[in-house]
C-alpha cells in the first residue's frame, strides 16, 4: 500500500517533537512538508527532521499539489478555520484536539468536509493505542459487569503568560486542553451521550482561562467523574468501575514510545487486590499508528478513527460544563 505525503501546518512543539517523528516511522506516513509564518522556523524544522519542504506560509502548502493530508496542531482558535481552507484546496485532514472553540464550529468543519468529499478527522490518538483498544474490548464483553463509573483526572503546571494554553481568545484553559480527553473515554466507553452535566471551575486571576476544572457528566448508563488543570502537580488517571470489576491505567492519556504500557484488571475478589492481573503492552507509538489508522481510512475510503460527527459531540459535552460551572445548575444537553 503506497504511503501517503504530509504536510504540517507550524511548528507547534507536539508535531516537532511528538507526532512528526512518529508519522516518520509509520508504514503509511510520509511528511513531505512543513509551514510556518516564519520561513526560517520551518526551514530550521524542515532541517532538523528531515522533511524535504519547507514554506514561509500555510497558504504554499495547501496549494502544493504533492500534498495528500494535512496534519494541524494550529493553536485551538485556528483548528477549523485553516482545515476548512485545506478541505477547499481538497487535502485530507487530521485536526488536533478539541476539534474547534464550540460545536457549531465543528458542524461548519462537518458541512466543509460533506461540500469538499475529503476525509477529516479529531486527532485523539489514544483511541489507536493497543491499552485502549483492549480496555474496550473488555468492557464490552462483560468482564466489567455493567460499568457504573469513569473517573478520571489529568493535569499539568503551566504557569507562563505566553503560552497559548493560557490564552482566553485561543481556547486556552485545561478543560479544552486535557479535560477533553476524560469526556471522550467517558462517552467512548459507556457508548453513550450524557443526559446531564454539572461542573464548577476557577479561573486564573490574571489569563482568565480555567485553571481548575471538575465536571460530573451522568450518562443513562451511569457516571463520569473528572477533574483537570494547568496549574497542579502533572498527574494523569482513568479508573472504570463496573458492578463485577475494574480497570486502571499506569499512563492513560501519555503513554511513553519505547516503554511497555499497563494496565490493571481487578475482579472485585477483595479490596487488597488478590484479584488484579496485570497485562503489558509492547512499545509502541500511538502517534505512529494514529497517522497510519488514518492514513488507511483515506486510502480504503472508510470513517477516521474519530470522525467529526464524534468530535461535535465532545465539543457539545464540554460546553456543556462549562455552561452549568457558569450557571451553578445542571445542565440538560
Amino acid at each position: 500500500m503506497k504511503k501517503l505525503r504530509w504536510g504540517v501546518l507550524g511548528v507547534a512543539r507536539i508535531a516537532t517533537v511528538k507526532v512528526i517523528p512518529a508519522m516518520q516511522q509509520g508504514e503509511l506516513t510520509e511528511v513531505a512538508a512543513i509551514a510556518s509564518r516564519d520561513l526560517s522556523k520551518a526551514r530550521a524544522a524542515a532541517r532538523d527532521l528531515g522533511i524535504p519542504k519547507a514554506y514561509g506560509s500555510y497558504e504554499e502548502l495547501l496549494a502544493d499539489p504533492e500534498i495528500d493530508a494535512i496534519y494541524n496542531p494550529l493553536p485551538n482558535h485556528l483548528h477549523v478555520p485553516w482545515s476548512i481552507r485545506a478541505a477547499e484546496a481538497g487535502k485530507h485532514v487530521l485536526c488536533e484536539k478539541p476539534i474547534g472553540l464550540s460545536a457549531a464550529e465543528a458542524r461548519e468543519l462537518i458541512a466543509a468536509r460533506d461540500r469538499t468529499g475529503v476525509t477529516i478527522g479529531e486527532a485523539f490518538m489514544i483511541v489507536c493505542h493497543p491499552q485502549w483498544i483492549r480496555a474496550m474490548e473488555l468492557a464490552h464483553n462483560g468482564h466489567l459487569g455493567t460499568l457504573r463509573a469513569v473517573i478520571g483526572s489529568f493535569g499539568y503546571f503551566n504557569p507562563h503568560p505566553g503560552n497559548v494554553r493560557n490564552v482566553l481568545e485561543y481556547g486556552g484553559g485545561g478543560l479544552m486542553d486535557v479535560g477533553c480527553y476524560p469526556i471522550k473515554v467517558s462517552r467512548m466507553f459507556f457508548g453513550e451521550e450524557p443526559v446531564r452535566v454539572s461542573g464548577t471551575l476557577v479561573r486564573d486571576p490574571e489569563f482568565q482561562t480555567d485553571m481548575l476544572a471538575s465536571a460530573l457528566l451522568e450518562f443513562p448508563s451511569g457516571h463520569s467523574i473528572f477533574t483537570c488543570s494547568t496549574q497542579i502537580v502533572p498527574n494523569q488517571s482513568v479508573s472504570l468501575l463496573g458492578t463485577k470489576g475494574s480497570i486502571d491505567f499506569d499512563i492513560p492519556f501519555n503513554a511513553v514510545p519505547g516503554q511497555m504500557s499497563r494496565i490493571r484488571i481487578d475482579d472485585g475478589s477483595d479490596i487488597l487486590g488478590s484479584g488484579i492481573k496485570v497485562e503489558e503492552f509492547a512499545p509502541c507509538d500511538q502517534y505512529t499508528l494514529q497517522g497510519d489508522r488514518f492514513s488507511q481510512a483515506i486510502l480504503e475510503h472508510t470513517a477516521p478513527p474519530v470522525p467529526l460527527e464524534d468530535a461535535e459531540k465532545n465539543m457539545r459535552a464540554i460546553e456543556a460544563v462549562f455552561r452549568a460551572a457558569k450557571s451553578g445548575t445542571v445542565e440538560l444537553r
